[in-house]
C-alpha cells in the first residue's frame, strides 16, 4: 500500500513538471513575436541588430534633420548624444512630435536605417519615456527638464 501511494505521488509530480514546462514553452513560443526589446542609438551602432528583429529605439529627435518628402516620407535621425541613426516613418506623426525632443520608435535596422513603424512621442513638455532618460543618464548627458 504504501508503495503505491508513493509511487503515485511520484507520478503527479511528474506530469505537473511536464505540464509546467509545456506551458512555459507555449507561452514563450507564443510571445516571441510581441516583445520589443529597447535600445539606444549608440547600442545599436555598437551592435546592429538583425534586419528581421522587431525593437524599439529612443532618444532625442536631432537638431536640422527632419525632413518630408513629396511620398509623405519622413526622414530624420535619433541621437543619445554619441551616436546618431537615422530613421524613416511613413505615416502621421503625434502632434508632440519635434526637433529636439524625445521620441521612441518601434521598427527595424535595416542596411543601416532604422525603418519605423510606430512613432511615440512625449506627452507634455517635460515628459520623456523613461528607456530614454536612462539611456541618456547612462550616456552621462541626461538634463532635469529645469536646465540642471
Amino acid at each position: 500500500m504504501k508503495g503505491l501511494k508513493k509511487k503515485r505521488r511520484i507520478q503527479v509530480i511528474a506530469v505537473a513538471a511536464v505540464a509546467l514546462l509545456v506551458s512555459t514553452a507555449l507561452i514563450g513560443y507564443a510571445l516571441r513575436d510581441g516583445i520589443n526589446f529597447f535600445r539606444s542609438p549608440t547600442e545599436v551602432v555598437e551592435t546592429p541588430p538583425g534586419e528581421a528583429e522587431t525593437f524599439r529605439i529612443g532618444g532625442l529627435v536631432e537638431e536640422g534633420s527632419l525632413k518630408v518628402n513629396e511620398s509623405q516620407e519622413i526622414t530624420f535621425n535619433v541621437t543619445d548624444g554619441n551616436a546618431v541613426v537615422a530613421v524613416t516613418y511613413k505615416g502621421i506623426l503625434p502632434d508632440l512630435f519635434e526637433e529636439g525632443q524625445g521620441m521612441v520608435g518601434t521598427g527595424r535596422y535595416i542596411e543601416g536605417i532604422f525603418q519605423a513603424s510606430e512613432i511615440l512621442a512625449k506627452h507634455d513638455e517635460k515628459y520623456m519615456p523613461v528607456e530614454v532618460i536612462d539611456a541618456l543618464k547612462e550616456q552621462g548627458v541626461y538634463q532635469t527638464p529645469d536646465g540642471s
